[in-house]
């Protein structure tokens, strides 16, 4: 039976109480939905400020009753909830992404395999899910990046290999776990996609955005018109938009791609959910990535995003708020506020902070979307509210 369509009084759940859940909760609160959230920390930035906190494991029996006792339908912020959470919940209300399509993103094996199935082109690879394929791995695919197969994200689970020799340490390295072995390409870019897809399958998508990563971290998004040249977006928005029609996909979902010396397009990986890239959608556009997330669980209409201003996202880590002037930090390497006013004080900055109590290196504490009326002002701004962070310039 065809699910109904949540009209605004209705409660939308989320799986994961990080930054994509709270920005999540707040466009379904703005909509005039009530909201629900469940994770175990009792400090979580999106159970803050949802209506209801559901304080359990993604896989605990109580936690996921009490979800679906409280909920029209249920949502996830983070792709390494389980799917299997996903599924049960399934047996009760909709839930979107589906618990199959969210299994396809947990797995890089299944996610190559998707990509040659529907003929996206992806980085040459191969799977070590033991000894035996370690010793068959074709010498071409090195030097490479040997990734987890599972339970990786932010560079995390990855280890750059240039010899048969490196690659048996990375893989004992990361405790011979499922592998994927992905060949380095000579990269001159990396950019993403946002699409957003029904339960008619209706599908709409934001521009491409070019992306800048550093160790791993999405450090800076740039979107605006001509940011790519016009047929290398033209061909990762048709690729993007296959990606979700093959999984049959309802909900937002983002696939990265690599953009090589050569010009051509390779497919990294997909996220079954809204999306650091996408985060510059809330101040630049009239529809943000997470009020599609909200129309695509509920069932409501999907209409095209319009981006009405260049924007540039940076992202806002924990490091900021630790002076890397060591003669003032070793004392006791105390974490102070960032110069948030001086910051605000320049045209187009919009500040998102998450909520989270305690800033730590690496963590992802907010991010800084600039606006503006042409990409040049964009950048200026953005390059100045940068150095007066300690952002390194782009």
């Amino acid at each position: 039976m065809k699910p109904p369509v949540l009209l605004p009084g209705a409660t939308l759940g989320v799986l994961g109480g990080g930054q994509l859940g709270r920005m999540f909760v707040h466009a379904a609160q703005a909509m005039g939905y009530a909201t629900a959230v469940l994770d175990a920390d009792d400090a979580s930035p999106a159970g803050r400020v949802s209506h209801h906190h559901v304080q359990a494991g993604y896989l605990d029996d109580a936690g996921l009753a009490a979800l679906a006792r409280c909920c029209d339908a249920v949502t996830t912020e983070f792709e390494n909830v389980p799917a299997s959470a996903l599924a049960r919940l399934a047996a009760q209300l909709p839930v979107a992404p589906a618990a199959e399509a969210v299994a396809v993103a947990q797995d890089r094996a299944q996610e190559k395999a998707h990509f040659t199935r529907i003929g996206v082109p992806c980085a040459p690879y191969a799977v070590i899910d033991g000894a035996e394929a370690l010793a068959r791995v074709d010498a071409a695919l090195l030097p490479g990046i040997l990734k987890t197969a599972r339970l990786g994200y932010d560079g995390k689970g990855q280890v750059r290999v240039a010899t048969r020799e490196a690659l048996a340490a990375a893989w004992q390295q990361l405790r011979g776990v499922p592998c994927v072995l992905e060949k380095m390409l000579p990269l001159a870019a990396e950019c993403s996609v946002i699409v957003a897809r029904g339960r008619d399958g209706g599908m709409v998508h934001f521009p491409v955005q070019h992306n800048l990563h550093r160790d791993g971290i999405l450090a800076v998004t740039t979107v605006h018109a001509g940011v790519l040249p016009p047929a290398v977006a033209a061909q990762a928005v048709a690729a993007a938009r296959a990606v979700a029609e093959g999984l049959a996909y309802v909900g937002v979902l983002c696939v990265e791609f690599f953009v090589l010396q050569d010009g051509r397009l390779v497919v990294n990986e997909i996220a079954p959910r809204p999306h650091n890239s996408g985060h510059y959608t809330i101040d630049a556009c009239d529809v943000s990535q997470f009020e599609l997330q909200v129309r695509t669980l509920a069932g409501l209409p999907l209409v095209a995003p319009r981006q009405h201003s260049p924007a540039c996202m940076l992202n806002l880590l924990g490091d900021l708020w630790f002076d890397p002037n060591a003669a003032r930090a070793a004392a006791s390497d105390a974490p102070a506020t960032p110069p948030w006013d001086r910051v605000l004080a320049l045209p187009g900055v919009h500040l998102h902070l998450y909520g989270k109590l305690k800033a730590a290196r690496g963590r992802k504490m907010g991010h800084l979307t600039v606006t503006g009326a042409t990409p040049e002002a964009v950048r200026a701004t953005a390059l100045q509210a940068a150095a007066l962070l300690g952002i390194a310039a782009f």
